[in-house]
């Protein structure tokens, strides 16, 4: 099985950068998308998904803002009674997660909230991520331990994930604060595994987003924050794991996952 994650930052947008050329040379049983920015009623027919593949949305409320989708091969076994919208969070509203249980894992394609807006904003990010973890802390361990997560959780977890750790600290920068680090410690204690980091344990400069600024993408000052995380009953599934730094369409770039 063969899952992708990519924040399209626009799903219309991606959509005139060549998704559809992506697609085609991309193929995947599992796409999983973040900050899709639309609504229900702005599906049109140029947005519809591969005749392969069936797609399932969460929307925010506000207008052009956040939202995920998830696109799903139709010769997959989707129990789709139980996919779920939310996880009960304070910030359902905005649309962050698509929960699936797909074949005999349980999918979790998840937005995490940025906080580079100022701190009301981090705060919130805070609180988002404290009522995650405590949800999958809550799952009967049967469940749990079928738990696959992706998605853009806009945290740099260790130094080698950030092109420039020393200025990160020293700037204070929302994405690589000592809290949200020590989160994606606990959330890893808590009994998952970043894939990409156990297939490429010490593989530097290994980005998935880049700032618009400064051509900073054209010199690979990146951070790594988007990520594909399974249960750790699940670590001997993983076969590969990476990186698709080559495409282009967003300040994201997509990252994959290849499950037995």
């Amino acid at each position: 099985m063969k899952l992708i994650s990519w924040n399209v930052n626009g799903l219309r947008a991606v959509h005139k950068k060549g998704f559809n050329e992506f697609l085609a040379s991309e193929p995947s049983d599992i796409l999983c998308l973040q900050e899709i920015k639309i609504q229900h009623g702005q599906l049109g027919e140029e947005l519809e998904p591969p005749a392969t593949h069936a797609r399932l949305c969460t929307h925010a409320e506000k207008k052009g803002y956040s939202g995920v989708a998830t696109y799903l091969d139709k010769s997959l076994s989707l129990k789709d009674k139980k996919t779920k919208h939310g996880i009960g969070s304070t910030l359902d509203h905005e649309g962050r997660f698509v929960i699936t249980e797909v074949e005999d894992i349980i999918l979790y394609n998840v937005y995490v909230p940025s906080g580079t807006t100022g701190e009301e904003r981090q705060n919130a990010k805070y609180e988002f991520l404290d009522e995650f973890l405590e949800h999958l802390k809550a799952l009967p361990k049967k469940e749990r331990e079928r738990v696959v997560l992706c998605g853009d959780f806009n945290i740099c977890h260790k130094a080698i994930d950030i092109h420039h750790p020393k200025t990160a600290e020293k700037r204070e920068l929302s994405g690589f604060l000592p809290e949200e680090r020590k989160w994606l410690d606990s959330f890893l204690e808590a009994g998952f595994v970043d894939s990409f980091r156990e297939i490429h344990p010490d593989a530097p400069e290994n980005y998935s987003w880049w700032s618009y600024r400064a051509g900073a993408r054209g010199k690979n000052l990146g951070w790594r924050i988007d990520y594909f995380f399974v249960a750790a009953a699940l670590r001997s599934r993983v076969k590969n794991a990476g990186i698709l730094n080559s495409v282009m369409g967003s300040d994201h770039c997509p990252i994959f996952l290849d499950l037995d």
